[in-house]
């Protein structure tokens, strides 16, 4: 995923880098942004590094990741979306390609979950090879639930997740080529 640019109406995504810290900081140091996830915040600016680093190697390692979503006017960084590679079993399900996004609290709620999604999905149906994309958020986080059913996923149900209860959400190349036509 070597160089990945993809621009939307509002966005830019692209890949991690170093110079991202902090906004990155400020999004995952923020208790509100962990409210529904399995990690705790960050404290510090050097966890932030560490964290870019670790998705820069995914990069290498599985030719995809998640990319920093900057505002495409002042080139803020609002967050990340992207495609992750999962190879360990999850709900019954092993080497498969994750839909996942995160975003700043001041940038909840203006649709760029959703937009970003949906760009990387087209993107994602394009360039890798698979029929189906998954995705997973906590059983009570609305708002995610949201951003994915717009984006075309289907609830398929719920499982924990390392003592999370989560949703299942599935996105098949078949039903996404429906919607877009």
């Amino acid at each position: 995923m070597s160089n990945l640019f993809i621009e939307t109406n509002r966005l830019i995504l692209r890949e991690l880098q170093a110079d991202d810290r902090d906004g990155f900081f400020l999004m995952d140091s923020d208790p509100a942004v962990h409210r529904y996830l399995y990690q705790t915040p960050i404290q510090t600016i050097e966890e932030a590094d560490e964290a870019i680093r670790f998705i820069q190697s995914q990069y290498q390692q599985y030719g995809t990741g998640r990319l920093a979503v900057l505002d495409r006017e002042t080139k803020a960084f609002l967050g990340w979306a992207g495609i992750k590679f999962i190879e360990g079993p999850m709900n019954g399900q092993s080497n498969f390609y994750e839909i996942g996004y995160r975003f700043a609290q001041r940038y909840w709620g203006k649709g760029y979950a959703t937009e970003a999604t949906k760009a990387i999905v087209a993107y994602g149906f394009q360039q890798f090879p698979t029929d189906t994309f998954y995705a997973i958020t906590d059983i009570e986080n609305e708002g995610s639930r949201n951003v994915l059913e717009k984006s075309g996923f289907q609830y398929q149900g719920n499982f924990d997740y390392d003592g999370l209860p989560v949703t299942w959400y599935v996105l098949s190349k078949e039903d996404w080529a429906k919607q877009h036509k």
